[in-house]
């Protein structure tokens, strides 16, 4: 399905988006990897290619999402590549650790610049040469934050929910163009997502909290979403711990949820 497709991942150098490069590598996909640690993404290249792909069949794309000059330029680079641009999964995203009466103004622009206007500036820029092509498959990496509200992640939250509200509302402006759009949302998954959180200062919250450390191994989760994205699901669930019930218990009983997250630590 994927083989000979052109696929852009961002925040390719670890977590979801490097579990992701290997699947689709694994299906004969050409590569485009994207985040801002050149030497990571390095190192996945190099592991990507070990499932049968050339050196000529990914190319490695560094990208801070915040700089919208260099989006442009990077799309450039990206589509002269191998002349289109099949699939754009917006991975790249940071998240947040902190109390809203602590957490600084500068913290929460930051969130929303990276999680949410660096995924819409690389979407807009993408998105006319889907349009000329007839096709093509927007993804984004929201969150079980992005429809349930938590503590300490009201940044994160906002954000989430913002990029849920986005990618909905662009699935219905083009989805009679041809192209597809899906919003991939994971609860809990052992990533680095934590370690790299904000404080309410901005700095790095620097550990790994027990949810994440008790959440569903990244190379599972990968696996989930390729069977979602490959059964063409506009919105793609992923997780194994009691954060996915919590979506059906928001739906149907939304004020035991409120009060079920506000017991949490």
């Amino acid at each position: 399905m994927y083989k000979g497709k052109t696929i852009w991942i961002t925040g390719a150098s670890s977590g979801i988006g490097e579990a992701l490069a290997y699947e689709f590598a694994r299906r004969g996909a050409k590569l485009i990897l994207s985040a801002r640690r050149p030497d990571e993404l390095e190192r996945v290249k190099a592991t990507a290619g070990t499932y049968g792909n050339g050196p000529d069949d990914i190319l490695v794309l560094p990208l801070d999402v915040t700089d919208e000059a260099q989006i442009a330029t990077a799309t450039a680079q990206a589509k002269a590549f191998t002349g289109s641009i099949d699939m754009l999964i917006n991975n790249a995203g940071i998240s947040q650790r902190s109390l809203c009466v602590d957490t600084d103004m500068a913290t929460y622009r930051k969130l929303f610049e990276v999680d949410v206007f660096g995924q819409i500036a690389l979407t807009k820029e993408v998105l006319p040469i889907m349009l000329a092509q007839g096709s093509g498959h927007m993804v984004v990496t929201a969150s079980v934050a992005g429809k349930i509200g938590v503590k300490q992640r009201t940044g994160y939250c906002a954000a989430k929910h913002a990029m849920m509200g986005f990618f909905d509302a662009l699935r219905a402006e083009v989805e009679d163009s041809g192209i597809q759009v899906s919003t991939i949302t994971p609860g809990f998954i052992r990533t680095n997502i934590a370690t790299h959180a904000l404080k309410g200062d901005g700095s790095e919250f620097g550990k790994v909290d027990k949810n994440i450390a008790g959440g569903m191994d990244v190379v599972e989760c990968a696996k989930v979403i390729m069977k979602g994205l490959e059964r063409g699901k506009r919105e793609i669930p992923v997780g194994d711990g009691p954060e996915m019930k919590a979506l059906l218990v928001k739906r149907f009983f939304p004020n035991t949820l409120f009060k079920m997250v506000r017991k949490m630590g």
